[in-house]
């Protein structure tokens, strides 16, 4: 448990002290999220064990791109009848992601709704809370043109366009125990089901040397929504596709679905799970940090000034990159 937590089991609530945790003057930083329809496909292919990572990886991630640490966080689970075993999995799996993400498990709430959901049925809701010192939040403010966009890679698909990919997938014929036509050593449920990557211990680090001016966090609304969201309205990310290697689920995907280059790149972060802008001058130092953190790092872009009612956030050459 990490320093700060004073959460005893069975209570009404859970107490943490952000002094103890080491914070002077402390912003606090709150986020929720869930899982989608990605629960669907774990529930069809009988696997628990990696979804609760998914669950606090969307939000610890959210919390880190404003460069706030994560300090706990708490799940929701619900049911129609509780199944121990499938309940204890889905848990082990959120305690590993907390792990992972260094913030502590506080607490949560486990509910029994016969008849609101079917048999076999359940959803997940998370809920964490940051923190950042006064003054040392990410807000892209500063993002000018020529500024380097670096892209982290993905784990997969994370949990974004699990509808499509559902879709695709009952297309496609296939059963999910059968292997993966894109990972032969896994089977294509296992492999779709690929937990989110969880970028908080690189990316902080990276954002605590003061030299990152923006992070986004590439999840529903794929490359060309999320990008904009931090940078400043005069400025636009100007990606190219052939910087980076198309991981071969999303080619997989582009074939069998007939999924078109632009709406890759709306719904699925592509093979990038994390966008980093920083300033020409940084780029090799910021690239090395992350990189001697376990990231695989690559120069995806530049910012560009924004011309009214244009795009902020252009992916060129998806063709000649993804269909090579």
């Amino acid at each position: 448990m990490r320093s700060g937590t004073t959460a005893a089991l069975g209570g009404f609530g859970a107490f943490f002290d952000p002094k103890a945790a080491g914070y002077r003057d402390p912003i606090l930083v709150a986020t929720t999220d869930g899982v989608g329809t990605k629960l669907k496909l774990a529930i069809a292919a009988g696997k628990h064990d990696s979804i609760g990572i998914d669950l606090v990886a969307m939000c610890v991630n959210d919390l880190v791109v404003q460069g706030a640490e994560p300090l706990f966080f708490l799940d929701y689970f619900a049911s129609g009848r509780l199944d121990v075993a499938i309940g204890t999995a889905i848990i082990a799996g959120i305690a590993d992601g907390c792990r992972d993400a260094g913030c502590a498990l506080i607490g949560g709430e486990t509910a029994e709704m016969p008849g609101l959901y079917a048999d076999g049925d359940y959803d997940l809701a998370g809920f964490a809370v940051g923190a950042v010192e006064r003054g040392e939040a990410i807000t892209g403010e500063t993002v000018r043109e020529g500024d380097i966009v670096l892209g982290l890679a993905s784990s997969g698909l994370h949990s974004n366009g699990y509808s499509l990919v559902r879709r695709i997938v009952e297309a496609s014929g296939l059963p999910l125990k059968s292997p993966a036509p894109f990972a032969r050593d896994r089977s294509l449920g296992e492999a779709l089901l690929t937990p989110t990557r969880i970028y908080v211990r690189s990316c902080l680090a990276a954002a605590r040397t003061g030299k990152v001016k923006a992070l986004a966090h590439i999840t529903g609304g794929g490359l060309v929504e999320n990008v904009p969201r931090v940078l400043p309205p005069d400025f636009a990310a100007a990606l190219d596709a052939k910087a980076w290697p198309l991981p071969p689920v999303f080619r997989w995907l582009m074939a069998s679905g007939g999924v078109a280059d632009a709406e890759m790149a709306r719904v699925f972060n592509c093979g990038l799970g994390m966008i980093a802008v920083v300033a020409p001058a940084d780029a090799d130092a910021i690239t090395a940090m992350l990189a001697a953190a376990g990231e695989q790092v690559q120069r995806v872009g530049r910012i560009v000034a924004r011309p009214a009612d244009a795009p902020g956030c252009v992916v060129d050459g998806m063709e000649r990159a993804w269909r090579a």
